[in-house]
């Protein structure tokens, strides 16, 4: 009993010591067991957990973009030469480009509040009609949100899963969309994709949320995730500059339309917009480790021929930190 009792206290102390020696280790086992067991969401959880922020390779930097022509529609058929790379107003050189078609880890954000009732139906509908247009490869999970915010599917590439939950949900209740949207962007960071986005589908400015639109937008710089969002116009007095901003930030994109009964056309155009992007990769001629936010900008210089085009991608980065 003495030998097997030293053997044990001998085994505990070789634990703590590799704990000590090894924060990697000792984060892996403190993320294990502050993982959310429930659905429902809270602000303390969500602040106590680990956090997988966005950290730009020191070799390489990644940046996803979409063209566009005067008409809104998507541009394809580019070359690296035709876009011309700049960071905090340096010019970068293109060394990997491609149009990517890879798949995408997805996270809609659903607003059930009860501003939501006039057009529920019509917004379970096109949530439907975006996952049945999934990739077999794509991952998607479901956050819904009136004052309360709840994670009511988990990564799943069955998209099936995800249509029955949403034909189910009934609206009510107030909105705390930056609570949601803050969320989302935590949940993100477990996507097993490199491709990430989130989509927002609301009619309501924000209410009742705990978090602010400040704590969001700085995550949001933290994560390399793309943000869509769908809100109706007419309900918008104060939000519709704070989701462009939100949007913008990110590369993503804003639509406003006046009635959510148009949310089927707006979401064929989240879901060719994903699949039509460019990916340029740079080696930043700025070695510092230093940890500030790094400024990125994309101009075009298009074929002869072609007509002024537009470019969006996300404005900038943190650079890694000693």
């Amino acid at each position: 009993m003495k030998v097997r009792a030293l053997l044990i206290m001998g085994i505990l102390a070789l634990s703590i010591s590799l704990l000590a020696r090894h924060p990697v280790l000792h984060a892996q086992i403190n993320n294990a067991k502050t993982r959310l067991t429930g659905n429902a969401f809270t602000k303390g959880e969500i602040d106590k957990k680990p956090r997988s922020t966005f950290k730009v390779d020191v070799n390489l930097v990644v940046v996803r973009s979409s063209v566009m022509d005067p008409l809104n529609r998507y541009v394809t058929g580019l070359e690296k030469e035709h876009f011309r790379l700049f960071e905090d107003k340096v010019e970068q050189s293109v060394v990997h480009f491609v149009q990517e078609t890879a798949p995408i880890s997805v996270g809609i954000i659903f607003d059930i509040s009860g501003s939501m009732k006039e057009h529920f139906s019509a917004a379970k509908k096109s949530v439907i009609r975006f996952l049945e247009n999934g990739n077999e490869r794509d991952e998607f999970f479901l956050i819904s949100f009136n004052h309360k915010v709840t994670l009511d599917a988990d990564f799943t590439n069955q998209a099936s899963n995800i249509q029955n939950i949403v034909s189910f949900r009934t609206p009510g209740g107030r909105t705390a969309l930056y609570d949601a949207v803050y969320m989302g962007l935590d949940k993100i960071g477990e996507a097993r994709h490199d491709k990430k986005a989130i989509i927002i589908i609301t009619d309501g400015e924000d209410n009742s949320s705990r978090y602010s639109f400040s704590e969001v937008k700085e995550l949001a710089k933290e994560g390399d995730v793309q943000i869509y969002a769908i809100a109706q116009e007419g309900t918008l007095q104060y939000g519709k500059p704070i989701i462009q901003d939100l949007v913008n930030l990110t590369g993503g994109r804003g639509f406003f339309p006046h009635s959510l009964n148009e949310l089927d056309y707006y979401i064929d155009l989240i879901h060719a917009e994903l699949r039509n992007q460019y990916v340029l990769g740079y080696h930043s001629t700025n070695k510092e480790q230093d940890g500030k936010w790094r400024k990125i900008k994309i101009k075009l210089e298009p074929p002869e021929g072609l007509p002024k085009l537009a470019v969006r991608a996300r404005e900038g980065y943190y650079a890694q930190k000693k």
